[in-house]
């Protein structure tokens, strides 16, 4: 267990890696929902500088051909846990990152106004690294002391706010082992 802390809207432990695609949130928005998400660069492998050269907007599209695909798009989030379950921050929390899209919760549309998204390392049809399991209760126990709107009510997956549209984090993602180790991580 790694006793993270937000202050100023950066994960203090965490990896910084500033990203451009983000802006102020509304005026008055709170910061009440986590949406976990996942991503792999390129699909389905692992490790390597793609994910923070996207979120940088500095792919080199030519490295792949996907990439030809993703080349130009501004996209980001708050934080990326990799498979080893290192903690990488490229917008502080208190600014809106872009990375839900199009979406909606309870109700509520434009779902980057008033969210945090955490990326894993992953693909939405594979398993996820118990280091990273352990690195998500951790950050999310550290966020939601700092953002106490958001609650075990108000976690959930980019799938659910963006449905039709997106998969992640998908079956590979368990959820009740999710749970219970931020209950431990809160119960330390």
């Amino acid at each position: 267990m790694k006793n993270y802390r937000v202050e100023n809207g950066w994960l203090d432990g965490a990896r910084r890696v500033p990203s451009p695609h983000c802006n102020d949130r509304p005026e008055g928005a709170e910061v009440d929902l986590l949406v976990i998400h996942s991503i792999s660069l390129p699909p389905g492998q692992y490790g390597g500088n793609y994910i923070d050269d996207f979120f940088q907007g500095h792919l080199d599209t030519s490295a792949h051909p996907y990439f030809e695909e993703i080349g130009g798009m501004e996209v980001s989030a708050h934080l990326l846990i990799d498979r080893e379950g290192a903690v990488t921050q490229y917008v502080p929390f208190d600014r809106r990152a872009w990375h839900a899209g199009q979406s909606e919760f309870c109700g509520r549309c434009n779902c980057n106004d008033f969210s945090i998204g955490i990326e894993l390392e992953g693909i939405d049809t594979d398993t996820y690294t118990e280091a990273q399991y352990r690195a998500l209760a951790d950050v999310t126990s550290a966020i939601m002391e700092a953002y106490p709107g958001i609650s075990t009510d108000t976690i959930t997956g980019h799938s659910d706010i963006a449905p039709g549209r997106k998969l992640d984090p998908g079956p590979g993602f368990d959820w009740q082992h999710y749970q219970r180790e931020l209950e431990q991580v809160q119960k330390a």
